[in-house]
């Protein structure tokens, strides 16, 4: 993770409030059919196959919660797991897939719109980055949306584990001068792995402290 390391018992904290029982609680594909509003809801963006559903499993600790696919495009809803603490993980559809249906692609786009711009209790988004690659053209559309609807977003670099220390420190680096001219981006950037879990329970800190904090 780039910048401040949290403490043991933010470390604790986020053990602690992963450790309970999480579950699939609701998909929706359009906004009529989103779950009514409870407690703190936290969302997972990314390009498609970024690995959104296993970070969601390294997160959580489960296996299978969330759907993995190695067929890009697969998840076309917003996927919503409930767990402790009136806290809500949602698995948004992934983006990039040049082969969906422009219809199709359109309809993810207005509900994604949609549902940032509508969620009073959407504490932040999580945007996932594959570290071997870095910033995308792709990406670039969905940070000036999230700009553009103000909501409060952070970077997550996924797969780490498939790049060098070097590579790493001039990926941060590079991205961190990208976001300064981000106004809805949060200066911190997590690294992450799901195969090794590298930044798993730094990751659950901070989202265990996001949740403190709104709820205070």
């Amino acid at each position: 993770m780039s910048g401040s390391h949290p403490t043991r018992a933010e470390i604790e904290a986020g053990r602690k409030l992963f450790s309970a029982h999480w579950q699939f609680a609701s998909a929706a594909g359009s906004i009529a059919s989103l779950p009514p509003m409870r407690g703190v809801e936290i969302a997972f963006a990314g390009r498609s196959n970024v690995g959104k559903s296993s970070l969601i499993n390294a997160l959580t600790g489960r296996r299978a919660l969330a759907r993995t696919s190695h067929t890009p495009g697969r998840t076309q809803e917003l996927i919503f797991f409930t767990g402790p603490a009136a806290l809500t993980l949602v698995d948004m559809p992934g983006y990039g897939y040049a082969a969906a249906a422009s219809t199709k692609v359109k309809a993810w786009t207005a509900l994604i719109h949609d549902f940032l711009r509508g969620r009073a209790n959407l504490a932040r988004v999580y945007l996932l980055i594959d570290a071997r690659h870095g910033l995308k053209a792709a990406d670039a559309a969905v940070l000036k949306t999230l700009d553009d609807a103000a909501v409060s977003y952070q970077l997550i670099f996924s797969k780490v584990d498939q790049v060098d220390a070097a590579a790493q420190a001039a990926l941060l680096a590079r991205t961190s001068t990208a976001l300064a001219q981000h106004p809805a981006a949060h200066p911190q950037l997590h690294v992450t792995s799901a195969r090794d879990r590298a930044g798993i329970p730094e990751l659950r800190a901070a989202i265990a402290r996001l949740l403190a904090e709104r709820q205070a």
